[in-house]
């Protein structure tokens, strides 16, 4: 699993950067065409739901070989950021600014792999709900063969992050981290490598 979350440490570094820019462009979720925005069962502006995952991930965990969860909430969040060290003012700011983590590792096993259309189904449901994709990053081998994946949205309101996800995908795992809360971009960046947020 430590693998396939530094796979996204590119993506936060430079998601990062472009938070404050994308949150001033597109202050509320773009509106799609009746039809297939009802057709997804879009959700409109208002708070991120921290459990809500698209039914494309449900069918990839049925087929998972191995499959492992967690999630925290305010009073987990703020026993955390007790323990945070006196030296990390910042990262005890931006947990206590937090309202939920949730984190949903799925492994394929030796011989299996993610369903690639199930994988771009759940991509295709996050931004059908208006998140913002913030970036995308894909790591190749020398070989040509696709070594992992990592995808970023955000629910911006103004220049206030509401909620992020990170969706890791590597040959044989898939990680899913879900954020919520009042944050700055800043706080963003205070978080990553803490409660399997990559780094």
């Amino acid at each position: 699993m430590k693998k396939s979350l530094l796979a996204a440490i590119p993506v936060l570094s430079a998601g990062l950067t472009c938070a404050v820019a994308l949150a001033q462009l597109h202050p509320q979720p773009v509106e799609r065409d009746g039809a297939a925005a009802a057709g997804a069962g879009r959700v409109e502006s208002g708070p991120v739901v921290l459990d809500w995952t698209p039914a494309a991930l449900e069918q990839l965990s049925s087929q998972a070989a191995m499959k492992s969860s967690f999630s925290l909430d305010r009073t987990l969040l703020a026993a955390a950021a007790g323990m945070t060290p006196d030296s990390e003012p910042e990262t005890r700011q931006a947990i206590n600014k937090l309202d939920g983590v949730s984190v949903r590792v799925l492994r394929f096993g030796a011989g299996g792999m993610a369903d690639e259309s199930q994988v771009e189904a759940v991509r295709e449901a996050y931004h059908l709900r208006g998140w913002k994709r913030l970036a995308t990053t894909s790591d190749t081998s020398k070989s040509g063969l696709h070594n992992g994946r990592t995808d970023l949205w955000l629910v911006v309101d103004g220049v206030t992050v509401r909620g992020a996800v990170a969706l890791v995908e590597t040959p044989m795992s898939l990680t899913l981290v879900t954020l919520k809360g009042d944050l700055s971009p800043a706080d963003l960046f205070h978080l990553r490598g803490h409660f399997g947020i990559p780094r």
